[in-house]
Parts: structure tokens; C-alpha cells; sequence
């Protein structure tokens, strides 16, 4: 009960913030908009911070359940994030494009791409930074555990475990435990 008062306390604290969120969101595009916020509310610490993070990305995200969890000095890179129950959003992370699946634990330093085709190099006669690319949304699964300094740039299944430091750049499929770079399958969890 005392987390459901909080909870509705932190929307009606945060609610100056969505009314002036939506107002430049007349001005300015939402994927702009959702980096810049989300670097200032990324510095509010502690629980507090987290629930008044949460009250936000509930109105701005494409989908943030209430009982997710984003930690101290989390950035969004899109506002094309899922999130769902139970999620945790360790320390320090950086999140493109993605759909993270019902009790997904991400660890501190995680950074989950927009996919791996974000930056196009094929011309010589362009700028790599004015060629563009193509942006996905990367899934995580449910109930997945992704350590600490992990790179993401493909899909990873349902129940899976993804070491510290390792950088997945191809589909990782349900129960795997991966690690390395490129991350390599390493065993089965069932």
C-alpha cells in the first residue's frame, strides 16, 4: 500500500515535467526529446529517483510497467522502449530501441543497441555521420539476465544468461548462457 502512495505521489511530482515534455513535443521530434529529459531525470538519486524515472517513461515511452526498476544515471536513446514487470535497469546503462520482456535484469554499464545497422559506411564520397542508417528494436526476453558492461545488438531469448562484458551481435536463442566477443553460446540452461 505504502508503494502504491508513493507511486501516485511520484506522478503528481513529476507532472510538470509531462505537461512541459508535451509542450515542446510541439516543437521538437519525441526521440529528441526523450534523450534530453532522460539525461536529467538520469541524475536523480536513489529509490526516489528511480520512482519519479518510472512516473515519467509510464506517459513517454511506448510502454514502461509500474513495477519496472531504472537506476541512477540511466539513459534512453528512443522513446520506441518497452518495458515490462519486474524489469530492472541496473546503473549507468544506455538503451536504444528494444522490448525488454516481463522480469528482465539488466546490470550496471548495459548498453542495448537500436539494432546493429545504426551507422551505414558504404560510401566513401559521404560523411560516415551523414550516411544514416537503420534503426530495430532489439527483444529481450523474459527473464533473462544481462551482466554488467554488456554490449546488445541482436535479439536474446527467454530465460537466458549473457556474461559481463559480452558483446551479442547475432540472436542469442531461449536458455542459452552466452559470454565473449562476439558472444558464443556456452551451455544450455535446461
Amino acid at each position: 500500500m505504502i508503494k502504491h502512495f508513493v507511486k501516485s505521489v511520484s506522478i503528481v511530482l513529476i507532472s510538470p515535467l509531462l505537461v512541459i515534455f508535451g509542450i515542446c513535443g510541439l516543437f521538437a521530434n519525441k526521440t529528441s526529446l526523450i534523450m534530453a529529459w532522460s539525461q536529467l531525470l538520469s541524475l536523480i538519486p536513489g529509490k526516489s529517483g528511480s520512482f519519479l524515472r518510472i512516473a515519467f517513461y509510464r506517459f513517454t515511452l511506448k510502454k514502461c510497467h509500474s513495477e519496472a526498476v531504472i537506476y541512477f544515471g540511466t539513459l534512453f536513446s528512443s522513446w520506441d522502449i518497452e518495458s515490462g514487470r519486474g524489469v530492472y535497469i541496473g546503473a549507468n546503462c544506455n538503451i536504444g530501441a528494444c522490448r525488454l520482456e516481463n522480469d528482465v535484469l539488466l546490470g550496471s554499464n548495459v548498453h542495448i543497441m537500436s539494432g546493429k545497422r545504426q551507422h551505414d559506411f558504404t560510401r566513401l564520397d559521404i560523411r560516415i555521420q551523414d550516411q544514416g542508417g537503420v534503426y530495430e528494436a532489439v527483444t529481450v526476453g523474459e527473464d533473462t539476465w544481462i551482466g554488467n558492461g554488456a554490449l546488445v545488438m541482436a535479439d536474446v531469448g527467454r530465460k537466458c544468461v549473457i556474461a559481463a562484458g559480452t558483446v551479442v551481435t547475432q540472436p542469442i536463442p531461449d536458455y542459452s548462457v552466452a559470454a565473449g566477443n562476439p558472444a558464443e553460446i556456452v551451455k544450455q540452461r535446461r
